[in-house]
């Protein structure tokens, strides 16, 4: 016999078994009056079993994570969950209503963690985020896009030591999966802390929506769900091919200020040395090419065309097998993708 669940206390409220909330969490004032708020919805099972978070512009200016979360929210069979679901559209409020990646002291919230009660105001708002809401977590998937101008071929990051985190990455289904080490003060340096399997999906550019990148962030999100058995397993379902997995990336720079123009796209495979674009001077016939220094995949691009020297130009990904072979995987899943028309269409009213 399923075992059943427990109310559940978060930021001060409690949440039924079977009932569902939405919770709003103060996080801090501005000199204005005007509050910032945390906006969490609670998807709380009648059955025991994980809690998940999904997680969504903790910096403000990503925004395909916050429509992936926006349809899941409409997903119909939610109710039948077992564990726990916590949505959080929108971290980083501040930056969402003014289209900026940052607080308005201009720090980024994600390497403020674990913050402090104490600290300053991103500091104070990762300490709520961390207490109230990560605390109850046993796994979360933390959404992101590529920066302003930048951008990212759909990608889960994790640290895949975790084998949890492996786990969640392999069940995702992404493209690419880049073995990618903790950064200091992020969330997920500071879920791996806490024993909370994390994995991260960047895909897409900021201030952009990405058809492509949400319904694969749709998609992933619910086969993560399946994966941890929070809902049963499709009927008819298919084999998730398995995801290629790159475990050294770098980018890329300008040697040179000048225009940039690329001849290469993200998701393309380069061979060492093959010219990938070339940085021009607007005032002459002065060109310098961009070579590839190794064999890869470009998962990150950047698309503004002016340049200053040092600037990152292309995220190249670096496979233990061979890259045409990665490629082609990629393109496989790509196109699976594009092409499938999701079982849950229907349920997410699209």
């Amino acid at each position: 016999m399923a075992q059943l669940n427990q109310p559940l206390e978060i930021a001060g409220c409690i949440v039924k078994p079977g009932e569902r909330r939405t919770i709003h969490v103060d996080l801090a004032r501005l000199y204005t009056n005007t509050h910032l708020d945390l906006d969490i919805e609670v998807i709380h099972g009648r059955r025991a079993g994980p809690t998940l978070m999904v997680c969504a512009a903790i910096h403000g200016d990503e925004l395909n994570g916050v429509e992936i979360c926006r349809q899941l929210l409409k997903y119909k069979s939610l109710h039948r969950i077992a564990g726990t679901l916590i949505i959080v559209p929108v971290v980083n409020i501040f930056g969402f209503i003014h289209q900026s990646r940052y607080l308005p002291d201009r720090r980024d919230l994600n390497r403020c963690f674990p913050g402090s009660e104490k600290g300053s105001l991103a500091s104070r708002i990762a300490y709520i985020f961390r207490t109230q809401v990560l605390s109850h977590c046993t796994h979360v998937l933390d959404l992101h896009t590529g920066a302003i101008h930048r951008s990212n071929m759909p990608q889960i990051r994790a640290n895949l030591d975790n084998p949890v985190a492996k786990e969640m990455a392999d069940a995702f289904g992404a493209p690419v999966i880049i073995d990618s080490k903790l950064r200091d003060g992020s969330l997920r340096q500071c879920a791996d802390e806490a024993d909370i399997a994390l994995i991260l999906y960047e895909a897409g550019e900021a201030l952009r929506f990405d058809d492509r990148a949400i319904r694969g962030g749709i998609r992933g999100v619910l086969n993560v769900v399946r994966y941890l058995k929070m809902l049963p397993p499709l009927k008819k379902s298919k084999k998730v091919l398995a995801p290629v997995v790159a475990h050294s990336s770098a980018w890329i720079r300008a040697n040179s200020d000048g225009v940039f123009r690329s001849v290469v796209s993200v998701g393309q495979r380069v061979s060492k040395g093959q010219i990938m674009g070339v940085v021009a001077s607007p005032f002459g016939a002065h060109e310098e090419e961009v070579v590839a220094p190794n064999s890869g995949i470009i998962i990150g691009q950047n698309n503004i065309p002016v340049v200053n020297e040092g600037d990152a130009l292309y995220h190249l990904a670096r496979f233990e097998s061979s890259s045409l072979e990665a490629e082609k995987q990629v393109e496989r899943i790509t196109e699976e993708i594009e092409a499938q028309r999701m079982p849950e269409d229907s349920e997410l009213n699209l």
